[in-house]
């Protein structure tokens, strides 16, 4: 008898789960179908999953294609499985080509193609599914792309860029249903938009997005100008759709635990914080240099430590102050935001060309609050005392690039009917355009 295994979520059964099961079935005599437990979902970062083990069992039990089911309860369990049931072919979508490539030493392994879209009446049907769109194909597109796979109810369809031959690539590429040289036709198709373009371009495509009553999900910084952020804010109210910067921190359980408990007291009054996020980037070619697309280090990361001073200090701001340091460029490498509160200060450093350390410290009258390096990921950190023996540590799961986390948040904003998330709503938007606004007022050094 040849045997033939293959896993996967099962989330709201679709055609498309039906179809690479028929062409798994086709391999062999026997099929085994793996569906992931529950534990094993959340560890390994698959977000958004809405029905239950037992129902997603049922499911796969009523299309008749399963010889035999099992539970996958962690990882390395698939080798064991090979070898238990002794499979001779292990059969994935193809979107998962080369992840399992280490299995061909047990067993043939076979990336079957997969169906693009969604076709099922069911799934078209089902309001809790939302199909997404994306504009843009550019790196944070192709990350974005990859940790969609991690969050159920939802799927990319269609991609609208300027070139319609390079979207064109790259939805061919990535088995994506739709590439549009209509910017109308592709909304037509979608639910709700990904915005994945140059931060200059942010705000006409969000709004054009709002107006025809699509939720949106904007890369950082949203916009450039407190006027358009607010414009924004006004029509996602007024067309009761979802409008979500995408600041992953923001979204992220280990940063939400973080800010809790230093505002819980256990540290005491917070009376300073140190945030920090530099990358060097070697290509002075790229983006993030080009001044007419609003490169510098200040416009592309000081979103994430204005995250940490937004949700920890607050909007209070009294007085700030801007360093940038220029070298024989027309954007700045490294900046240094100074933001000063009634009863407390910041200092946010960020740079595209030049280091420091991506660690954040939060300073109390009782203790302090250190979260390693990259603090952006939140991975880990430690409330310290001065009696070491008091200290605490915490460590949470941070999977993927982390873009899954935003998305989640996205989409279940979206199923609550919330126009904006808790965890980054208006008046954060609006603090964070404050202080990333192409006017402001900032001392040029170098």
């Amino acid at each position: 008898m040849k045997k033939i295994i293959t896993y996967g979520t099962f989330d709201i059964l679709h055609n498309g789960h039906i179809a690479l099961l028929k062409r798994a079935k086709k391999l062999g005599d026997h099929l085994i179908v793996g569906v992931t437990g529950e534990e094993y979902d959340k560890n390994r970062g698959k977000l958004n999953v809405s029905q239950s083990l037992h129902e997603r069992i049922k499911n796969v039990e009523k299309t008749g294609l399963a010889d035999q089911i099992i539970i996958e309860e962690y990882d390395g369990q698939k080798v064991v499985d090979i070898q238990k049931y002794g499979v001779e072919t292990f059969a994935i979508g193809s979107d998962w080509e080369g992840k399992f490539d280490y299995l061909q030493e047990y067993c043939k392994v076979k990336y079957l193609p997969r169906t693009k879209g969604i076709s099922s009446t069911h799934l078209r049907n089902n309001l809790s599914f939302v199909k997404l769109g994306m504009i843009g194909y550019g790196k944070i597109a192709k990350r974005f792309l990859i940790e969609s796979k991690f969050v159920s109810n939802t799927e990319i369809i269609a991609v609208y860029g300027k070139n319609y031959k390079s979207s064109k690539k790259f939805i061919d590429k990535n088995e994506i249903k739709y590439a549009e040289k209509n910017f109308n036709k592709f909304l037509e198709n979608v639910d709700a938009v990904y915005i994945a373009t140059p931060h200059d371009s942010h705000y006409e495509y969000a709004k054009l997005c709002l107006i025809a009553g699509k939720h949106v999900l904007c890369e950082k910084p949203m916009t450039l100008s407190l006027n358009e952020t607010k414009d924004l804010i006004r029509l996602a109210k007024k067309n009761n759709v979802v409008l979500m910067e995408a600041v992953k921190t923001a979204y992220i359980d280990g940063f939400s635990k973080m800010v809790s408990l230093s505002k819980s007291g256990i540290i005491g009054d917070i009376v300073h914080l140190d945030a920090s996020f530099t990358k060097f980037i070697s290509n002075k070619n790229s983006r993030e240099y080009d001044i007419q697309m609003s490169g510098g280090s200040h416009n592309e990361l000081m979103t994430y430590p204005l995250i940490a001073a937004c949700k920890i200090l607050g909007h209070d701001v009294i007085n700030y102050k801007n360093l940038r340091y220029y070298l024989k460029s027309d954007v700045d490498i490294f900046s240094k935001l100074e933001l000063e509160y009634k009863k407390s200060t910041a200092n946010l450093y960020v740079g595209i060309g030049a280091k420091k350390e991506g660690d954040l410290v939060i300073t109390g009258t009782k203790g302090y609050i250190y979260c390693h390096a990259p603090w952006w990921k939140t991975s880990q950190f430690e409330i310290k005392f001065e009696d070491s023996k008091k200290n605490i540590k915490h460590k949470h799961n941070f999977l993927g690039d982390g873009l899954r986390y935003e998305l989640a948040e996205f989409i279940s904003c979206i199923n609550a009917k919330s126009s904006f998330s808790f965890r980054l709503n208006d008046l954060d938007m609006l603090f964070l355009t404050k202080f990333i606004n192409s006017d402001y007022k900032s001392i040029k050094l170098g």
